[in-house]
């Protein structure tokens, strides 16, 4: 069975810096693209940032220069450095693999996680 557990997530104040972590288990994703979605309060779910299995990543206008995703394929892990937390990054964060990279973000994901609580206030 294939898991996403999210972790990291927090109340901080504007300003400050979280570190998000997914821990994947049930089979590998090295050769995946992984992602991070967020869902904030009577919004629509939306990109955040993409990191393929080569590296190479990709940012929402939004947290581009603020954020930063990274992966261990030895772990099966990935992150989401967050810094300079506005309240309006406020939402509930997911982690995700297995989805088009191809594009200019990330879609068609195959496997959610959970979601880890994000809320920055001001």
């Amino acid at each position: 069975q294939v898991q996403l557990v999210e972790s990291g997530g927090g109340l901080v104040q504007a300003g400050d810096s979280l570190r998000l972590s997914c821990a994947a288990s049930g089979r590998s994703f090295r050769r995946d693209a992984m992602g991070w979605f967020r869902q904030a309060p009577g919004k629509e779910r939306e990109f955040v940032a993409a990191i393929s299995w080569t590296g190479s990543t990709r940012y929402a206008d939004s947290v581009k220069g603020r954020f930063t995703i990274s992966r261990n394929n030895a772990k099966n892990t990935m992150y989401l450095q967050m810094n300079s937390l506005k309240p309006e990054d406020t939402a509930v964060y997911y982690c995700t693999a297995d989805g088009d990279y191809s594009g200019d973000d990330f879609t068609g994901v195959k496997f959610w996680g959970q979601g880890t609580q994000v809320t920055v206030s001001s």
